[in-house]
This record gives structure tokens, C-alpha cells and sequence, in this order.
């Protein structure tokens, strides 16, 4: 049985995970309508509205989603959501993540990240993440946040077909030596 919340509002002096609520949906939709943003991605056509309607539906089932508002400027960027709790094995994914094309390189997805970790390892031993076999930048992502490659798995997201995805996991320990040596 879960005793945490997984859709607490999390924020720092720069960024606010904003539980997501079923009025956010134009605002997100506006934001993944860039084709661009998921050209690495298993689900390439999530760009297009019946895509992400399904993604979006996804997310308010999860319980556990996020929008992520830019506090200078009041901005939704992207969204994001923990997810698949498994109490047996002491671990819980972090993922869906997506940002405006604007956020990529400024290090955004790393404070994110951190926020999250930070919270949810007060809970679990370990985070998952699933990425996308050919999602070469999410790759890299999870990579220099600690994550490391334990398995490879076929995945069916939210109302879509499987793909072929890596799991990335981190530990509580790992995460909170890496925070020591930085």
C-alpha cells in the first residue's frame, strides 16, 4: 500500500511541479504540438491531438502528473508524472516527461529531475525510467542524472502499441552520493 503522495506540488526558486488538472489541456496541447519534440520518441505521432488526447488522458489516470510552470515568467513549459508504484520492489518510474524545444539545453529536465528524486527517495529505494530505444536524448538525460541501464522492455503506453523501451533505474544510495560530489 502506498503511504505517500505521488502528486505532491513541488517547486524551487526557478521551477513548479503543479499538479495537473483536466484544464490544462489546450495549454499542453499547444506545447506538444511541435513535431519536433518527439522525433526520438517511441510515440512519434504525439504531436498530433488524438495522440496526445490519449497521453493526456494517461496522465490524469496516473494520479501522479505534473505541469511544470516556469515561475519568472508564470509559463507552463511541460509536463511530467511518477508513476507504476511497485511496493514489492521498493520502486517507482519517473517519466512522460516533455518541455518547449526553448527548455532543451538550459537545464531544466535536471532540476526537474532533482526535485523529484529528492522527494520520492524519501519513499522508495529506487526510481525507474522508462526511455525509448531510439530516444538517444533521453538517453543521455537519464544517463547524467545517475541513471543506469538495467534492462530492455517492450511497453504499452497509455492506449498505445508497445514499444521497445531501456529501464534506467537509480538508487537512493547512488542519487545521494552523486548529490555529495556535486
Amino acid at each position: 500500500m502506498m503511504n505517500f503522495n505521488i502528486q505532491p506540488t513541488l517547486e524551487n526558486e526557478n521551477i513548479a511541479l503543479v499538479p495537473l488538472e483536466k484544464d490544462d489541456f489546450e495549454t499542453l496541447y499547444t506545447l506538444a504540438s511541435d513535431p519536433k519534440i518527439w522525433e526520438q520518441h517511441p510515440s512519434k505521432n504525439r504531436w498530433r491531438k488524438d495522440e496526445f488526447t490519449k497521453f493526456f488522458e494517461g496522465a490524469l489516470v496516473s494520479k501522479g502528473a505534473f505541469k511544470i510552470v516556469d515561475k519568472r515568467t508564470n509559463a507552463i513549459i511541460g509536463s511530467t508524472r511518477f508513476y507504476d508504484y511497485n511496493e514489492e520492489k521498493d520502486i517507482i518510474f519517473i517519466g512522460y516527461t516533455f518541455f518547449t524545444r526553448a527548455c532543451w539545453g538550459t537545464g531544466i529536465n535536471t532540476s526537474v529531475k532533482t526535485m523529484m528524486m529528492d522527494y520520492i527517495l524519501q519513499y522508495v529505494s529506487k526510481v525507474g525510467f522508462h526511455v525509448g530505444k531510439y530516444n538517444i536524448r533521453s538517453q543521455i538525460a537519464v544517463g547524467r542524472i545517475g541513471g543506469e541501464k538495467t534492462a530492455e522492455q517492450e511497453i504499452a503506453y497509455y492506449e498505445e502499441q508497445p514499444q521497445i523501451n531501456y529501464i534506467y533505474e537509480i538508487t537512493k544510495d547512488k542519487w545521494e552520493a552523486m548529490k555529495l560530489t556535486t
